[in-house]
């Protein structure tokens, strides 16, 4: 059978474990589509896979790579809306550093008008990730002051954008004036700088002792209770990573009195369903706002395939400015 080229971590460790390597090629199954990769997007979750901290869900592709561009070459016998030929996005289980992959048909994206591969290849994880705490768990509405950390991430330049866009104040949390430079283009209404300001004082002073109505947090550790303390009456609380810990001792009281919601999830357990109903939301009200020149993945570097250990290492130093991809082929 032919082979293809891939990025293979072996058992796993820091950046220099990954070396390219070939494997065999898969049949796509059921509603699966192959697709020729062109780039490939960076992703916390990579590294943390790589790292040993993060182990791929049962029935997941045991391979990095979450999200990629390119055009499908093979459909599985029950795709219905998909073909060969078609450019797409798409969220994969795994397997994305690579030169094909594999993906569901129901969680690929047309690429957006105007938009090119490099671009659409850092949608999928982001974008899925955002719109489904935000939106659909948080239920962030018009009008409502939103708050994000780490601004100046993927998905922070994502939430700032989307939050923006449909009609909230918003607020983030960085770690110098570049980082808030960018976040201000971004659509950032107020920025903390949180190495001189403490973020709970900023937001006290700046909504009148009232909170903030939505908080979507990547820190854990200590920022959970400062979380709970700087949300408003009914606000919420969406937790997706643990930069600092996952473990804290919480103070429950002001959930009682403000009504507050704490909630989180992840995004590569869920099933292929509840994943193809976030890519139609997206489809319907953000891929839209794309084509207008809106909402767009902000790049800060690409490196090529063989480079993945050079990208993952930028990764966690956290010097990046939005997306960090991999150009696989043209």
């Amino acid at each position: 059978m032919a082979k293809f080229k891939y990025i293979d971590h072996g058992q796993g460790g820091a950046p220099a474990c990954m070396t390219l390597a070939e494997r065999e090629w898969e049949q796509p199954a059921g509603r699966q589509v192959l697709i020729q990769v062109a780039y490939a997007g960076i992703n916390r979750p990579d590294c943390l896979q790589r790292a040993g901290a993060y182990p791929p869900p049962p029935g997941a592709s045991p391979y990095l790579g979450l999200e990629v561009a390119g055009r499908i070459v093979a459909i599985g016998p029950d795709v219905r809306g998909r073909k060969v030929g078609d450019e797409v996005c798409a969220l994969t289980p795994g397997g994305g550093y690579a030169e094909y992959a594999l993906a569901d048909e129901r969680h690929c994206l047309p690429v957006p008008k105007g938009m090119d591969l490099l671009a659409a290849a850092c949608v999928p994880e982001n974008y899925f990730t955002v719109w489904t705490n935000v939106f659909d768990r948080a239920r962030l509405a018009k009008g409502e002051k939103f708050l994000v950390h780490g601004g100046s991430s993927g998905i922070g330049l994502t939430a700032i954008q989307l939050a923006h866009a449909f009609g909230a104040e918003v607020w983030t949390t960085v770690g110098n004036e570049e980082k808030a430079q960018a976040c201000r283009k971004a659509g950032a209404d107020h920025v903390i700088l949180y190495k001189e300001q403490d973020f709970e004082d900023a937001i006290k002073a700046g909504t009148g002792k009232q909170g903030v109505d939505v908080i979507l947090d990547m820190v854990g550790g200590d920022y959970i209770n400062r979380n709970i303390r700087s949300l408003a009456v009914n606000g919420r609380l969406v937790q997706i990573a643990f930069l600092q810990g996952s473990k804290a001792q919480i103070d429950a009281t002001p959930i009682m009195v403000k009504r507050l919601n704490f909630t989180g999830s992840t995004l590569r357990p869920r099933s292929d369903e509840d994943k193809g109903l976030i890519a139609q939301a997206l489809a319907e009200k953000v891929v839209p706002l794309m084509e207008q020149g809106k909402c767009l993945p902000v790049i800060h570097k690409v490196f090529p395939l063989a480079e993945a250990a050079q990208a993952h290492a930028l990764m966690e130093s956290s010097q990046h400015i939005g997306k960090i991809a991999l150009k696989v082929q043209e």
